[in-house]
């Protein structure tokens, strides 16, 4: 191990004991910050909340003898709110653990200072891979997906069928930024190419003026890099405008079961791309969606909402394992254990916060062949995590041995 790093574990337990002692033996409280009203509030806000207490209560409502309280708040897609939340959260709720993230520029802000503060971090709904590259943290994780292994996956399948030649529509951040990054290259490496890029703000309801330049550009796939309504709008303009009928193949490199349900399975339809968690794959993922759709307005679980019950009820054993809530004890342990539940099995947690989950290529079904409300997609693919995702010797997380 590098002295840096010694120096740094040691300086941050140090932070991290004083932290707590403090603390009085009350409740072990929870945070889950998440997008309760956006244009992403469907794929996680309220069912992150769900999931959460539903994963205290499976779990007994109590860690080490002590009751378990989820908060949850709503930043609004604003990172200075978000980081005010985690401080007032911190430092006078006495919050141990913040869940989900919100969005990938929000989770960057609150990790700085959950490691500043000595809690831990399970970011659940955001993709970019600095959150473990370059601004990692020793107790944060990325739960469900980042956009590496979403680029890799997603591009994979859509070049099966020959087609080379991509253009990308992509939101303005740090998410939008760090998909389009990691999916040119893998289509670099694939020798396929980019035609061009177009960058938009977020929340942005017109979209053709990139869809027309993206048809003039010639090329074979339309690549939208963005999620939520701004998907659910791109794929719809897409075909009002002529993408489609110009025999533009449509992927989408993060998109989510409430997607489709919004966009409609008459405009996605054969539309593919990478998930976590389907809510229909087997028996396990059946039995935990049904007492998930009783709670939440009878809609099962997106992988964020899941992944919001897995890192929660994984975090609460690691604790009870590890008999204390100091954040470094308590990631040692969850890096120890491995992962299993309804949605994710023996998974690993790697030292720079990425869990090495299996993914899934899915596909929209054929209005036809839909048989249900929830019935949308097919589970098509399956790529192990260890292919999935960064390779360690490729991190630049700062805290990693090498």
């Amino acid at each position: 191990m590098k002295r840096k790093t010694v120096a740094f574990l040691f300086a941050f337990g140090a932070l991290t004991m004083s932290s707590f002692a403090h603390a009085a033996e009350g409740p072990v409280r929870i945070g889950v910050l998440s997008e309760m009203t956006s244009i992403l509030a469907a794929q996680q806000g309220p069912g992150d909340v769900v999931a959460v207490k539903m994963a205290v209560s499976d779990f007994g409502g109590k860690v080490l003898g002590r009751t378990v309280e989820v908060l949850s708040a709503d930043p609004m897609s604003k990172p200075d709110l978000g980081a005010l939340i985690a401080r007032k959260w911190y430092d006078e709720d006495n919050v141990q653990v913040i869940v989900g993230g919100a969005t990938s520029a929000i989770a960057l802000a609150v990790q700085d200072i959950s490691r500043a503060k000595g809690r831990v971090q399970l970011n659940t709904n955001v993709g970019t891979t600095e959150l473990t590259g370059k601004r990692c943290s020793p107790t944060s994780a990325q739960w469900v997906f980042d956009t590496y292994a979403l680029a890799k996956v997603a591009t994979a399948e859509a070049q099966k069928d020959g087609k080379k030649s991509w253009y990308f529509i992509a939101p303005d951040y740090a998410f939008g930024h760090s998909m389009v990054k990691e999916a040119t290259g893998f289509i670099d490496k694939s020798g396929s190419k980019v035609a061009g890029v177009s960058f938009y703000p977020s929340g942005s309801p017109d979209f053709s003026s990139f869809l027309l330049t993206a048809q003039g550009s010639k090329a074979d796939i339309l690549g939208m890099a963005n999620s939520g309504e701004d998907l659910v709008n791109t794929v719809k303009q897409a075909y009002e405008f002529g993408n489609v009928a110009a025999n533009q193949k449509l992927v989408a490199l993060m998109a989510f079961l409430t997607n489709v349900k919004a966009a409609g399975a008459a405009s996605t339809k054969g539309l593919t791309f990478a998930e976590a968690f389907y809510w229909d794959q087997n028996e396990k993922t059946r039995e935990f969606s049904k007492r998930f759709a009783k709670l939440h307005n009878g809609a099962p679980p997106t992988s964020m909402q899941a992944g919001a019950y897995s890192a929660t009820l994984h975090y609460l054993r690691a604790v009870e394992a590890a008999g204390t809530l100091d954040a470094v004890k308590v990631m040692e342990k969850m890096r120890e254990l491995p992962v299993n539940d309804f949605m994710t099995d023996n998974a690993k947690l790697r030292e720079d916060g990425s869990l090495l989950r299996d993914m899934y290529i899915l596909r929209v079904k054929d209005p036809e062949k839909v048989k249900g409300e929830w019935d949308l997609l097919d589970v098509i693919g399956k790529v192990s995590g260890a292919d999935a995702f960064r390779p360690l010797s490729e991190s630049e997380c700062p805290y990693i041995k090498k």
